[in-house]
């Protein structure tokens, strides 16, 4: 590549966030939905905002808010949170080969959330190594930020928000399984990555359905990364 073009190129934190931009029609929907379930559940617009900010963990949320708010004992409430979470096992080892040697990258793992490992898997192996933790850099702390912005305005406005658009509080819970479908679709084209989806969605769905909804979320990754993984071996055998 020429210097000129080099010169052309956005920063690369300036890149990760303007690609991360379409998170925001997931994230920010959600996380006012949290907001608002938080204050009413009893924790203050303040307390809301911790948990957004040092949990940072969508689902895990939801369930810690629930589980506090019944009066579930703390240890079950951890252990329930780290269950919904073992899903990141999977993540780590898939993105693992294209972070560039740095100490920042564990600080920065914070960010690292289902859509923007999603977002990170497909663009980390097409940037130069020396761009990488910039563009995750950008992409991770938009997502965040929006992520702790939609929680401050569903803590203080959310019931307000819902009472003048009621349609509101109906779309809210979709907007980021939509986002979800969104990212994964494309690889749907490749036969490993679909029968690794597939497998994974029908479990999720079977265990839903029989009232584990909890544990459909990690097992549904772990049978899915287990398809994967086989899929893979009978492709590498048989090229042998």
């Amino acid at each position: 590549m020429s210097q000129q073009a080099t010169r052309s190129l956005p920063r690369p934190w300036l890149a990760g966030l303007r690609e991360a931009i379409p998170l925001l029609g997931g994230y920010v929907p959600v996380a006012i939905s949290f907001g608002l379930i938080a204050v009413q559940a009893g924790f203050s617009t303040w307390e809301a905002l911790a948990i957004s900010t040092l949990v940072y963990a969508g689902a895990s949320q939801f369930l810690f808010v629930g589980m506090i708010a019944a009066g579930s004992p703390l240890w079950l409430v951890v252990v329930m949170t780290l269950l919904i979470n073992v899903r990141h096992v999977v993540y780590a080892p898939n993105i693992a080969p294209w972070l560039s040697a740095s100490r920042a990258w564990p600080w920065l793992m914070h960010g690292l959330t289902d859509q923007v490992f999603a977002l990170a898997h497909t663009r980390l192996p097409q940037l130069p190594a020396s761009q990488r933790l910039g563009w995750f850099t950008g992409a991770a702390l938009l997502a965040w930020f929006s992520w702790i912005g939609g929680t401050a305005l569903g803590a203080v406005a959310g019931e307000e928000l819902t009472r003048r658009w009621p349609l509101l509080g109906e779309i809210m819970p979709f907007a980021l399984p939509a986002l979800f479908l969104v990212l994964l679709a494309p690889r749907f084209t490749d036969r490993r990555w679909s029968v690794a989806l597939g497998s994974s969605i029908a479990i999720a769905l079977l265990l839903t359905v029989n009232g584990l909804s909890n544990a459909a979320i990690p097992l549904g990754a772990a049978c899915g990364a287990l398809c994967f993984y086989l899929v893979k071996l009978d492709s590498t055998t048989r090229g042998r």
